[in-house]
């Protein structure tokens, strides 16, 4: 079934990058904001030993969300009556907003704006950053799962 469907959906070049773009996209993101990636001064690439983890968490969570992303426009184009499934943007959004307010500047701009909510808000998404990033993986996976399941079910009775 996978193969299947990838070869569905990747015979047109669009989806190929639809899916480079996203995962390129949200992988300088989320790097950025997880401090894997640095512009300023100079462009640095440094992943620390003791974010190991979190580093291919991110990279999943990239890859997954290309994928998916590629496939939800997929059957949003081939489905006369729209998309039952929505949550194939769920999971890229949970993922970026996990480390979004562990990062130093975020997380005090946050805190400043929104006051004890804020600070509420980035204690939590600091202490849950990984099992965020979990949850967030596994909404990808089932929304590939689905996705896949329609793709080849729709293809069948068009055959």
């Amino acid at each position: 079934m996978h193969k299947e469907v990838f070869g569905i959906v990747y015979s047109n070049k669009k989806y190929i990058s639809i899916s480079i773009a996203t995962f390129s996209g949200l992988f300088v993101l989320l790097s950025m904001i997880s401090e894997f990636i640095f512009f300023s001064p100079v462009f640095v690439f440094y992943v620390p030993p003791y974010a190991i983890v979190d580093f291919i968490l991110v990279v999943a969570i990239a890859t997954l969300s290309g994928i998916v992303t590629s496939f939800s426009i997929y059957r949003i184009r081939t489905s006369n009556n729209g998309i039952k499934s929505g949550t194939g943007f769920l999971g890229p959004i949970i993922g970026a907003s996990a480390g979004a307010c562990s990062c130093g500047s975020l997380g005090f701009s946050a805190i400043s704006i929104f006051g004890t909510i804020g600070g509420t808000a980035t204690a939590f998404l600091t202490n849950y950053e990984t099992p965020l990033r979990l949850v967030s993986i596994a909404i990808l996976c089932y929304t590939y799962y689905v996705s896949a399941k329609d793709i080849t079910a729709k293809c069948k009775i068009i055959k």
